[in-house]
């Protein structure tokens, strides 16, 4: 328990520590958002580069990897959009959204940290492979149901269009891209790039998380404790267990990759969640669901760190 606690406890102390810092007045919610800019813009993207770079693409590019997380997370996303579309008689957009966020993962604010304690810093690879899975599959898939459902079935061009233009401009993406590319054509920055590009990558998960807590505070539940509860359960406990039952039936991946998979799984669902759903009317319902989850995942986490070795995984 000791050692689980040493993994996880300075991971909540530092959210713990962003959260009292806007509520005692210390930071503004507004000087959060700056903050997270620069994870977002310079940090995560900087971890992203210099992790790609330095390896060669093979050693990247794991098909297995990709495969096993992505039937997973569709999977999740699928049983989330099923129970709320058919079960609890949802709209397309709030399926959607119940379904991404079971299905995707705080992979660079939350999963990273804890990962990188564990298999170290080969934690950046399946971070980067998770938030290809993200980035390319997820997002885009609950956004096409969603705008579908908003626009009451508007011109499939406009929103694959909007979906496009979205990604491009996602710095998170742009690292994976640029990073990628100068792997595959063998390029090596000079130590004046490398430098504050390392420099950059190491601030990223400290200040990621505490801006997580930053942000967590005043994000009101607003009484939809039922829809929060079933999305924590769906995300903390289905993902990982999907993510799990995948990785056993695809063969050639690493144990580590394996290990860090599943934690990346257990992770509560991005810090953007909300402001995803807020296009869609869905702010509050998602807001309770990224409260509840990244509280219920200091627990879930922390088992899950438990149990790793008594798991049977193999490479």
């Amino acid at each position: 328990m000791l050692d689980i606690l040493t993994i996880t406890a300075p991971i909540f102390l530092l959210i713990g520590l962003g959260f009292l810092s806007v509520h005692s007045g210390l930071l503004a919610r507004e000087q959060i958002r700056g903050i997270s800019s620069f994870v977002i813009h310079f940090a995560l993207p900087a971890l992203l580069i210099h992790s790609l770079a330095t390896r060669p693409i093979e050693e990247i590019l794991n098909a297995g990897y990709l495969l096993a997380y992505g039937l997973a997370s569709l999977a999740a996303f699928a049983v989330g959009f099923a129970l709320s579309r058919w079960w609890r008689r949802d709209s397309l957009a709030g399926a959607a959204m119940t379904g991404l966020g079971m299905s995707a993962s705080n992979s660079g604010f939350i999963g990273y940290p804890v990962v990188v304690m564990v298999v170290g810093p080969l934690a950046a690879l399946p971070m980067a492979l998770c938030m290809l899975v993200e980035s390319l599959l997820m997002v885009p898939l609950a956004l096409t149901l969603a705008e579908a459902g908003r626009q009451n079935g508007g011109s499939v061009r406009q929103v694959a269009v909007e979906i496009v233009r979205r990604l491009a401009k996602n710095p998170v993406l742009i690292g994976i891209v640029v990073g990628l590319g100068l792997s595959l054509l063998e390029l090596h920055l000079p130590p004046i790039l490398l430098r504050p590009i390392e420099m950059l990558a190491q601030a990223s998960a400290p200040v990621a998380l505490f801006v997580i807590g930053g942000t967590l505070y005043g994000l009101k539940p607003g009484g939809m404790l039922a829809d929060a509860s079933q999305m924590a359960l769906g995300k903390l406990l289905l993902h990982p267990l999907a993510v799990y039952l995948a990785f056993s039936l695809v063969p050639g991946v690493g144990t580590d990759l394996q290990v860090a998979a599943l934690l990346f799984a257990s992770a509560p669902m991005f810090t953007v969640y909300p402001l995803l759903a807020q296009q869609y009317g869905l702010e509050d319902r998602c807001a309770a669901a990224l409260v509840a989850t990244t509280v219920l995942s200091f627990f879930s986490m922390s088992l899950l760190l438990g149990v790793l070795p008594s798991l049977p995984i193999s490479g």
